[in-house]
């Protein structure tokens, strides 16, 4: 059992998570409607185990939550709720130190599997990410995640940081001096090297794997 805090600005909305989140177990340590909120409600000597946490909010965002937390209490497992699949949004959290998201619309069940893989595993990322990324996240495939290491020029690793950023391949393109088709190159290489599908999934990669610094 789980002891959650909901970040969301849409009351409706955040009642029926509530609701659900005590359905499936957990215990609502309380709720907030934005950020700053949140921070005044913080108990130091009762912190929550995970914050589920909207992204767009009026006075402090989720960016900035996110951001606020992972400096003043790290441990508190920041879970981003979003009502779009967005590419952006999602990397901006990651690097804000979210350690997964959920859209809004998800079933109960997919939330109860978030809640359990960031309790159980410390992140959540859905099937955005492929199983062997996520071992290699978690540490355990030390070894082939070595390989991938070895396997990954300096031209893909600046382009990897390029991709933790809300350029366009275009303007990554632009940005290296390169043509757009060896970019995709660049990007294909690294998804057939890391057995991953999706920028999102190169973003995680190099931010939890610490090969791309992001400051």
């Amino acid at each position: 059992m789980a002891k959650i805090a909901l970040v969301d600005d849409h009351v409706l909305l955040r009642n029926g998570l509530a609701g659900l989140i005590r359905d499936l177990g957990h215990t609502v340590l309380f709720e907030a409607d934005h950020g700053r909120e949140l921070v005044q409600k913080l108990d130091p000597l009762a912190l929550p185990d995970i914050i589920l946490l909207d992204i767009n909010m009026p006075e402090m965002d989720g960016y900035e939550t996110a951001r606020w937390m992972k400096q003043h209490h790290p441990d508190v497992k920041i879970l981003a709720l979003s009502m779009y699949d967005n590419e952006k949004a999602i990397i901006n959290m990651l690097r804000s130190g979210a350690k997964g998201y959920i859209l809004k619309d998800s079933d109960p069940a997919q939330l109860n599997s978030a809640l359990h893989d960031l309790l159980q595993k410390g992140f959540y990322y859905s099937d955005l990410v492929s199983g062997k990324l996520i071992h290699a996240i978690n540490g355990l495939e030390e070894k082939g995640s070595s390989e991938n290491y070895a396997n990954i020029n300096d031209r893909e690793t600046e382009f990897l940081k390029y991709a933790c950023t809300e350029l366009t391949y275009k303007e990554i393109a632009e940005k290296m001096y390169l043509s757009p088709r060896t970019i995709d190159g660049y990007r294909d290489s690294l998804f057939e090297k890391l057995n991953i599908k999706t920028r999102v999934g190169l973003a995680m990669y190099a931010i939890k794997t610490g090969l791309v610094e992001i400051n």
